[in-house]
């Protein structure tokens, strides 16, 4: 009888047992697949990480080029410098060389030798005449603040503006000129209000 008993309850184990190992089973006895399937879920994560780190490379990448391509359109796409511009870069260059009466090149510049080798150096040339009085009657008056950088500034014998023009330089905006001033100066950057009421302005490219 206890034999039976115990016969019965080894096969109602079995029996239980075996929907409950079949439910556990996958689980219990595949821990190898359940690690692979935890290697797998760390595989993808990492892959999402790298990926991650591709896409951010990627904006990095992008953002850097545009950011390049941008600058290079400023550059590119710049306001150009007008000519009168240069003529006042080019007549700065000119500061520190020396003085030559009657010179018109860097080995020695008198005043209107002075703004004519710049004007004639500067863009596509600008034949301009050779004396101070000269220039002013080829160039057209103009009032100083109307001026450019780049245009002449006359002196003249008197105030009136229609006086004889003995020295002449080149405007660089404010109170400033490059002029070939005497020689023991040499050509400077100075001021020009030491010619007072006797000082006017001409251009002949705007």
């Amino acid at each position: 009888m206890r034999r039976n008993w115990l016969a019965s309850a080894a096969v109602a184990a079995v029996a239980i047992s075996v929907p409950v190992t079949a439910h556990i089973g996958p689980t219990a006895t595949s821990a190898g697949p359940t690690s692979a399937g935890t290697a797998q879920t760390v595989t993808a994560d990492t892959a999402q990480v790298v990926t991650l780190s591709s896409q951010q490379q990627t904006v990095t990448a992008v953002t850097v080029s545009t950011v390049k391509t941008r600058q290079l359109k400023r550059r590119t796409t710049a306001t150009p410098r007008t000519w009168n511009q240069l003529a006042a870069t080019m007549a700065k260059r000119l500061v520190g060389d020396p003085y030559v009466y009657g010179g018109t090149s860097p080995a020695g510049f008198d005043c209107s030798g002075l703004t004519q080798y710049v004007y004639e150096h500067t863009g596509g040339g600008k034949r301009i005449n050779r004396t101070a009085e000269a220039q002013f009657l080829q160039f057209r008056a103009i009032s100083h603040s109307a001026a450019r950088p780049g245009d002449l500034v006359f002196f003249h014998d008197t105030s009136n503006p229609d006086s004889y023009v003995y020295h002449v330089g080149v405007y660089e905006g404010g109170d400033d000129m490059v002029a070939a001033a005497t020689p023991g100066e040499g050509v400077q950057l100075q001021s020009f209000t030491w010619g007072g009421n006797t000082v006017t302005f001409g251009t002949i490219s705007h």
